[in-house]
């Protein structure tokens, strides 16, 4: 059958030139490779097979594009007074302007001490506070957070039908060039009060370039992440623990951030495994399984483009969820 065929290599730029930097370095070309990508014209069979294969599936212009950019300046209308903006640009554009210091622009949500607290001190506080209040605008979280096209893939993918949610708590990040990336991590670590169903749609807002902080994948992490958990409930379960104490635990014994690591680098050596790159377009979403191991480069974009995503969750409503994300993101919600 032609769908069952092997993919062409997706049509992105060579490695040659570009340099991948993560939290603790720079990836080797041997630690990297190429995520797979998707397209609408496959059947829903192969997509469905793609994703319980490999842990995700890149769906490729599956947003209209015009939708997504609506979104994108939107969110850059709001932060422009927080003089983040390259002057005489395009709120649309993103520029982030050079002659300011990027640590006073952190990244919500990309990794602080105590988990989700607010990042950045007196000097980043106007534009943490506005990154914030997107979250609540009704641009976000009426009409992006809700688009149809998304659960109706959900829907699909999952076979849930009727019975997919989206769930409210969900993150905008952002990433001016230069700063912190998102640590090693799989999202059922962030929702361990639920079953182990959920799935995540991560949707980048605007185009992104191959060296511009996108999300990579570990090869076959979905495998290594459900290993992980599995170690560790034995372990749990060997040493008394109740289940709601090995769900704290669980936490505990990972760093403060309640990552697997900070470096993908070294994650990658470690397991012996690479990381899966692309560059992303305005309307193209990644669905991932909760086990599925991902992270972030560091933004290097040469034209100096803020990179911005959103992680949306899904669950099936008529199983049992984490309902602790039954609410708008906020600072230190213990999630």
């Amino acid at each position: 059958m032609p769908h069952a065929q092997s993919p062409e290599p997706p049509k992105v730029p060579t490695l040659n030139g570009c340099h991948l930097h993560v939290n603790d370095g720079l990836l080797r070309p041997d630690q990297v490779s190429w995520l797979k990508h998707s397209t609408l014209d496959l059947p829903l069979s192969e997509l469905q097979r793609r994703y319980h294969e490999d842990g995700y599936v890149l769906i490729k212009h599956l947003l209209p594009r015009a939708d997504v950019l609506k979104a994108r300046e939107e969110y850059f209308q709001m932060l422009a007074p927080c003089g983040v903006l390259k002057p005489d640009t395009a709120p649309i554009d993103g520029i982030f302007d050079p002659a300011n210091d990027p640590l006073d622009f952190p990244g919500i949500g990309a990794g602080m001490e105590g988990g989700n607290g607010k990042p950045g001190g007196e000097t980043g506080e106007k534009f943490v506070d506005i990154a914030l209040a997107a979250h609540y605008a009704e641009w976000y979280k009426e009409t992006f957070c809700k688009h149809p096209v998304l659960k109706d893939m959900v829907a699909k993918l999952s076979g849930w039908g009727e019975n997919t949610l989206g769930v409210k708590r969900s993150l905008i990040r952002n990433n001016t060039p230069g700063n912190k990336a998102i640590g090693v991590h799989y999202d059922q670590i962030f929702l361990r009060h639920g079953e182990p169903t959920s799935m995540t749609a991560w949707v980048p807002i605007g185009d992104i370039s191959l060296a511009g902080g996108g999300l990579i994948y570990l090869e076959n992490g979905h495998t290594l992440g459900r290993e992980v958990e599995a170690d560790f409930t034995r372990k749990a379960k060997e040493s008394g623990l109740s289940d709601e104490d090995a769900k704290n635990a669980f936490n505990q014994n990972m760093l403060s951030t309640g990552l697997l690591a900070e470096g993908p680098k070294q994650y990658a050596d470690t397991f012996g495994k690479r990381w899966l790159v692309t560059e992303y377009e305005a309307g193209d979403v990644v669905f991932h399984n909760p086990f599925a191991i991902h992270a972030s480069t560091i933004n290097h974009d040469q034209n100096n483009v803020i990179r911005v995503g959103t992680d949306l969750r899904f669950v099936d409503s008529s199983r049992p969820w984490d309902t602790r994300w039954d609410h708008d993101y906020r600072f230190n919600d213990g999630v």
